[in-house]
Order: C-alpha cells, then structure tokens, then sequence
C-alpha cells in the first residue's frame, strides 16, 4: 500500500473531505462488509479504483475503512457519499494505527493491494445505490 493514500484515507475518515462547486461529480453510495477469515474486519482501508483510470480534467479519490463490523460505505467528497459513475475495482489493506498513522505491515499479507489482479468489480449506476454484499478475504 502507497504511503501517499494513508494522510487521504485519514482525511476521509476525520472531515469527510468536503467539495464545493460546480465541478462536484455526482456521487451514488456503494456499500458493503468485508470478512477476513470470516470474521468482520474493523478499520480495513477499502480504495476504489476507476477502470477507465484518472479523470484527468477532474480526478476524484474515493475510499474509506470499515467499521468494527466491517461495514462500508466509500467516500468521494463527504463521508459515505459514494462515488462517480463508473466502472470499478477495489483494492484493500488492513494495518493498524501507528503514531496517528494508518500503516503496515499489511494484515493480509499484501494479496489485495493489486488493482490490476482485483476480483471486486462493479458498477455505479447514476442515481442508484450499490450494495456489494459481503465480500470474503483471506489472510492465508
């Protein structure tokens, strides 16, 4: 996991990383649980990823962690708002808290952080919610 997402994925999580504008996206909310060895995983970081790749005219990051019963709901500009329209894939990586920084090692052994080898794929449909359901990783 990129050292670079961890200050965004603390920003997501501490001020719901607010935009103002025109330029907003729409958002629509994408949700789900993770289970790690079939148990829920808390403060899992899930990152999304835009197949199409970076918007560059006006790139968004969407991402967020888990709850201590695993749940997520992933966040574009406000907590829990979703993201763009798209076609997607997730990626994930379990640390801990070190120091007020999110960091490794990576509790699942680094066999998520791959988006080119993701099988958590989906689409956002303008204007309708996701659930992903449950989606069932490994540490082994």
């Amino acid at each position: 996991m990129s050292k670079v997402w961890i200050p965004i994925l603390l920003g997501l999580m501490c001020c719901g990383c607010t935009k103002e504008g025109p330029d907003r996206k729409e958002t629509s909310k994408v949700t789900g649980q993770i289970l790690v060895d079939d148990k829920p995983a808390d403060m899992l970081a899930v990152q999304c990823h835009n197949t199409a790749g970076v918007d560059i005219a006006e790139p968004t990051y969407s991402a967020c962690f888990t709850d201590k019963d695993g749940k997520f709901a992933l966040s574009t500009y406000e907590k829990g708002d979703g993201v763009p329209p798209g076609d997607y894939v997730l990626t994930f990586f379990w640390g801990r808290f070190i120091s007020m920084r999110y960091d490794g090692p990576d509790k699942l052994n680094k066999r998520y952080e791959d988006e080119k080898k993701s099988e958590v794929k989906f689409t956002v449909v303008s204007g309708q919610p996701t659930d992903l359901g449950q989606i069932k990783l490994t540490t082994k």
